[in-house]
């Protein structure tokens, strides 16, 4: 459910980074660069990966190859150059096996940091990390540290949120007056759906008006959930109490439930859908998630339900300001 990058990567100033799978290693689709005078090749796991890195402006010939029993092989040659007779000589390769730490890894050779698997939105998820590392100098927690800037990053979205919120909160102010158009005119579609359109233009309501703001937020929270999910320092990290190791589940299930129940609630805060199986749905979309949460890393989990509690109390003050001033 969580899949991460497992496989061979080659980079090269000219041709930057490149992933190369097993598989195409396998059918012998080799698009990488196999001859350059800088740059280096790894393999890469999740947290962690071992490099090849030979010194800049010297010839080297990288290559890749499928071995027996499912094992694969990569590495690099590089040239001793001639040796006279009687002569001796030697050459040194540096070999990084260790953790994905992105201050290190960027010190070591250039573009090694890339070897952290942000997925498609490593533009976003960068930066993120440099705040959440930002604030974890301050706090010296990382539990901590993602509460905090899940906080910067409700605060940075708060007007895209207020107008979402308020949005929804005039449908669910509408939502009994469309339940009476559909029992209405509930045979005819078509006036049904003018009826409808009509009234959101009397109420001055956008039905698209609780989505859009929401839709601009979703790159910036999977980055997110890139940064949290393929940080080594997440790893044996420990927030309070029972959470002793953030990448991994909560062993006691106690955050999944948590978050699940602030999913609950915000649904009853969301305007009901007229549909009534839709209706069932969103009821019973707070069980599916925390089903699935029960087994994510505890950092997501916490980043998640910190989210979620946040958009709670910002959404219970708007919707009771804007029923409020509908019963004027």
């Amino acid at each position: 459910m969580l899949p991460t990058y497992t496989g061979i990567a080659v980079y090269t100033d000219k041709e930057k980074f490149q992933k190369v799978d097993f598989t195409d290693i396998a059918k012998g689709k080799i698009s990488y660069p196999k001859k350059s005078d800088d740059g280096w090749i790894a393999l890469l796991q999740h947290y962690f990966l071992s490099a090849w890195l030979p010194a800049n402006n010297t010839p080297r010939e990288f290559y890749t190859r499928r071995l027996d029993n499912g094992l694969y092989a990569a590495g690099v040659i590089v040239p001793l150059g001639t040796i006279a007779p009687g002569a001796s000589g030697s050459l040194t390769v540096p070999l990084y096996a260790g953790p994905q730490e992105q201050d290190k890894l960027s010190q070591l050779a250039p573009g090694l940091e890339l070897t952290i698997d942000y997925g498609w939105l490593t533009v976003i998820a960068a930066p993120l990390f440099w705040v959440l590392a930002a604030i974890y100098k301050l706090v010296g927690n990382w539990g901590w540290a993602i509460m905090g800037l899940t906080l910067l990053l409700k605060l940075a979205f708060f007007p895209l949120s207020a107008a979402s919120y308020k949005s929804m909160a005039k449908m669910r102010v509408l939502t009994p007056k469309l339940v009476k158009l559909k029992e209405t005119y509930g045979d005819d579609k078509q006036r049904l759906n003018q009826e409808m359109m009509a009234m959101y233009k009397r109420e001055k309501v956008n039905p698209l008006g609780g989505c859009l703001p929401v839709l601009v937020q979703i790159p910036v929270f999977i980055a997110l959930y890139w940064v949290l999910l393929g940080t080594v320092e997440m790893r044996n990290a420990p927030w309070l109490g029972w959470i002793t190791d953030l990448s991994v589940k909560d062993p006691y299930y106690v955050l999944p439930l948590i978050m699940g129940a602030t999913m609950f609630i915000q649904t009853k805060l969301n305007p009901t859908p007229p549909d009534p199986i839709q209706a069932k749905v969103m009821l019973f979309m707070p069980i599916v998630f925390t089903f699935m949460f029960l087994w994510f890393p505890a950092g997501l989990v916490l980043y998640w339900t910190v989210n979620n509690i946040l958009s709670i109390a910002q959404q219970w003050q708007i919707t009771r300001l804007v029923e409020a001033g509908q019963s004027k």
